[in-house]
C-alpha cells in the first residue's frame, strides 16, 4: 500500500476515494471500479490506513464525523461528501449510472435492494466484525462472545444461502449494488471463523461476483488483502504457524459452542 499519509484532499475534480482495504472499502472501490468499467467514469483514491488512526484526524472527520472508511468526495457537486458504504452505493449508482446497470429503474426492485443492504448494514456486517472482535481482537478469549457472534453470522449468512438457491444475485437475478453491499463481508467469511463452503448457494455467488474484473480491481484498491477466502486457504497452505494458530482458534470456537449449547439455526 501507499506509503504517503494523506493529510488531506489531493484532487479537485471528479470522485476522490478515501479508503482501506476492509469489507467495508471495498463497497466503495469495486463499485468506482464497476462505473470506470462501464462508463468510463474515473476516480481517484487515497489508502487511508485506520492502523495509524488517519480516519480520526479532523481534516477527515470533517468528511465523514464518524470516523470510519470509506468516505468519497464528489468534487464536481462543490465537494459534497458521502460516508457510510451504503450511502456511497446508492449515490454513486443514482447520480452515475444513468443506464441503471447496477441499480434498478423499477422502484419495487429499488425497494429490494435497499432491504437487501440494509439488512447488511444491520446485520451481516456488525455480527461478522464482532466475530473477527471477540475472535482475534478482544484482549482475553470470551466464550460467550466467540460462539454469539460466529452463530449469529452463520444464521445471517444462511438467510443469504436460503434466498440465493434459486436466483443467481440477490435481487432480479440481475447483479446490483445489492450484492457489492455483501460481498465483502462474504469474500472475509473464512477469517471470521465461518467455512463458505457449508454454505453451496452462498459460495456459487461468491465464485460469481469474484470473476468479475471491475471487482478484482476493486479487490485491489489500495492493495489486495491477505483475508479473502482464497488467499486465507493459500497461507493455511503455506505458513505452518499460521495454520497451527487458526486451528488452536477454530479448536476455542468450537470448545465455546458447546459450552453454550449453540446449534445452527437460520433465520
Amino acid at each position: 500500500m501507499s506509503g504517503e499519509r494523506p493529510t488531506g484532499l489531493k484532487a479537485n475534480k471528479g470522485i476522490e476515494l478515501l479508503t482501506w482495504g476492509t469489507p467495508n472499502g471495498v463497497k466503495a472501490s469495486i463499485i468506482l471500479e464497476e462505473l470506470k468499467e462501464a462508463y468510463g467514469k474515473d476516480y481517484t483514491w487515497q489508502g487511508i490506513n485506520i492502523s495509524q488512526n488517519i480516519q480520526k484526524e479532523p481534516w477527515f472527520t470533517k468528511l465523514g464525523p464518524n470516523g470510519r472508511i470509506p468516505v468519497i468526495v464528489d468534487h464536481d457537486q462543490g465537494g459534497f461528501a458521502v460516508q457510510e458504504g451504503l450511502a456511497i452505493l446508492t449515490y454513486l449508482t443514482r447520480h452515475y449510472d444513468p443506464d441503471h446497470k447496477f441499480s434498478f429503474s423499477d422502484p419495487l426492485d429499488a425497494s429490494r435492494a435497499e432491504q437487501w443492504m440494509a439488512w447488511q448494514h444491520g446485520g451481516l456486517g456488525p455480527m461478522q466484525g464482532q466475530a473477527n472482535h471477540f475472535n482475534r481482537f478482544a484482549p482475553e478469549r470470551i466464550a460467550y462472545g466467540m460462539q454469539r457472534y460466529t452463530g449469529e453470522t452463520e444464521r445471517l449468512v444462511g438467510i443469504l444461502d436460503n434466498h440465493l438457491k434459486d436466483t443467481d444475485y440477490l435481487v432480479g437475478n440481475k447483479y446490483s449494488i445489492a450484492d457489492i453491499a455483501s460481498f465483502g463481508w462474504v469474500n472475509a467469511l473464512r477469517f471470521s471463523g465461518v467455512e463458505i463452503s457449508d454454505f453451496p448457494n452462498v459460495e456459487a455467488w461468491w465464485k460469481r461476483i469474484s470473476e468479475r474484473p471491475a471487482v478484482q480491481k476493486g479487490l485491489a484498491v489500495p492493495a489486495k488483502g491477505p483475508f479473502g477466502n482464497d488467499a486465507y486457504l493459500q497461507r493455511l497452505k503455506d505458513d505452518k504457524e499460521f495454520a497451527d494458530k487458526e486451528q488452536t482458534l477454530k479448536d476455542q470456537v468450537a470448545a465455546a459452542k458447546k459450552q453454550y449449547g449453540y446449534k445452527y439455526s437460520s433465520p
